[in-house]
């Protein structure tokens, strides 16, 4: 056995010869750490203790000071940091003894006066003490914290318990999300939850992750897109819907990419995708306001300010200013493919014109995109669930987002069509025979709730985790999820 973890064992044992449970069932708190240090904080400035006022304060031991008849205990909770002074004099019999017992790590409750130290400090002066929870284990090296990558996205708890800046970016994150969520409700959209399980993968180009439904006895997949169950709700007459869930895509791992990732998606009755782009500037923009206190956030060394109105610029616009191909003039697959291949750039034999087209997007217009902008305007053949542009039929009335060099949403004016539609659903079985196995897929359910009628209807997709990304200035899509994949480890 190690020996630092016989050395916890011997002291757990010895808490409970002692009488004091080191696991007890439940705990009194009366303050937090940031509540305790207000109410210090409010004394005067001639006082240096609340008078008449005990407390109970409760938190993780971070550091210790041991000073002959008196010790200095840290504690760590989930508002921050606060320290505590245990004085021989004043703890209760065999308490001060029993301090021995105490490791860092361990979740201790401590019964005291608020007061403030001669150098200022709010601190909790204590009459008791009690263990609440003995860590077995040492918390990660104090000073240096937990650098390894790995380590801290196997081992989040570590992480969390090491590095405050980890515990920022997974609040704001959290308030993030709660703030989509105000921002949506009061303009009157309705929170829904539609399937994971899906008969087929559908509603985006991607490869689905299989499982087995054992009661149905039937193969499903998990959902890769939430958009064509919330269109269902559309049709039957829910006219704002939303929802907030989990993604699962059975592909690569990136800086942007996640098989497992969090979305967003919103449709809006009698609303178009230009309609879509204002919400969508001042859902984020209000959502960074209210969470970070400002519109602006440094993202790899640049600066993003997410204030409105964001850059508005044509697909074909943005190929010719960042030197791509003129898509005017390179009208079909064999010409683009060609053009692609001169420029040096490789795409799948099987790849349509839209892949070719996304590919030459992705290398010359996706990294130039540092401020907020809506590329708008897409050829057809890259957007199968979108309406054509009045006028120009080769273009669809979509736009992405990108900010910091990466697309993080997509709209549509969804198309409403079921004839289109349906003839569009089967140009993408074309492209699966001709061997690309990234198409958009439809089923037969949604063409026929189509069938019904929906009405004009601008859709939205968002990635929560890229937001979170640029709100927190990580450059990874793993430093945003708490707990990221890894390839299983056996010992």
């Amino acid at each position: 056995m190690d020996e630092l973890l016989a050395q916890r064992l011997a002291k757990l044992e010895a808490l409970r010869e002692a009488g004091m449970d080191p696991y007890p069932p439940r705990s009194t708190r009366s303050h937090t750490s940031a509540e305790l240090v207000a109410l210090v904080e409010a004394l005067a400035p001639e006082q240096h203790e609340v008078h008449g006022v005990e407390v109970d304060v409760a938190g993780r031991v971070v550091a210790r000071r041991d000073m002959g008849k008196a010790t200095f205990i840290d504690l760590q909770d989930g508002a921050g940091r606060l320290q505590v002074l245990l004085r021989q004099n004043a703890l209760e019999d065999g308490l001060y003894d029993a301090l021995r017992l105490i490791d860092l790590g361990d979740f201790i409750g401590v019964h005291g006066v608020p007061m403030r130290t001669r150098t200022g400090q709010p601190t909790v002066g204590a009459s008791r003490w009690t263990m609440l929870a003995k860590a077995l284990h040492a918390p990660p090296e104090k000073y240096h914290g937990l650098a390894d990558v790995e380590i801290r996205q196997r081992k989040r708890y570590l992480d969390l318990m090491a590095n405050e800046e980890t515990r920022r970016t997974f609040t704001i994150r959290s308030r993030t999300i709660a703030a989509i969520r105000r921002f949506l409700d009061a303009r009157g959209f309705l929170e829904v939850e539609t399937p994971i399980l899906h008969e087929s993968e559908s509603g985006a180009a991607a490869r689905p992750f299989l499982t087995h439904f054992n009661a149905l006895d039937e193969d499903r997949v998990l959902r890769i897109s939430l958009e064509l169950h919330l269109k269902r709700l559309v049709i039957g007459g829910f006219e704002r819907v939303y929802e907030i869930g989990r993604n699962f895509r059975n592909e690569g791992m990136s800086f942007k990419h996640n098989p497992e990732f969090t979305m967003i998606e919103t449709y809006e009755a009698y609303a178009d995708y230009l309609d879509v782009a204002r919400m969508v500037e001042e859902m984020v923009s209000s959502a960074a306001l209210e969470v970070l206190g400002t519109t602006r956030v440094t993202f790899r060394d640049r600066e993003i300010d997410f204030a409105p109105p964001w850059r508005r610029v044509t697909f074909y616009e943005a190929m010719r200013e960042y030197g791509g191909p003129d898509l005017e003039e390179f009208r079909d697959t064999l010409s683009l493919r060609r053009e692609l291949l001169h420029r040096g750039i490789e795409a799948p034999l099987t790849a349509g014109y839209g892949k070719l087209a996304d590919e030459a997007m992705s290398h010359y217009i996706e990294p130039n995109l540092i401020q907020p902008t809506f590329l708008m305007d897409y050829p057809v053949e890259l957007s199968p669930l979108a309406k054509r542009k009045p006028g120009n039929p080769r273009l669809v009335e979509r736009f992405e987002c990108f900010i910091g060099g990466f697309e993080f949403g997509n709209a549509y004016t969804e198309l409403n069509d079921p004839v289109e539609q349906r003839a569009r659903f089967d140009d993408q079985l074309a492209l699966q025979a001709a061997g690309d196995a990234e198409v958009e897929l439809l089923d037969d359910d949604f063409l026929f709730a189509l069938e019904h009628g929906m009405p004009p209807t601008g859709g939205f997709g968002m990635g929560i985790d890229r937001l979170i990304m640029l709100f927190t200035g990580q450059s990874s899509i793993r430093e945003v999820i708490l707990f990221p994949p890894h390839k299983t480890i056996h010992e």
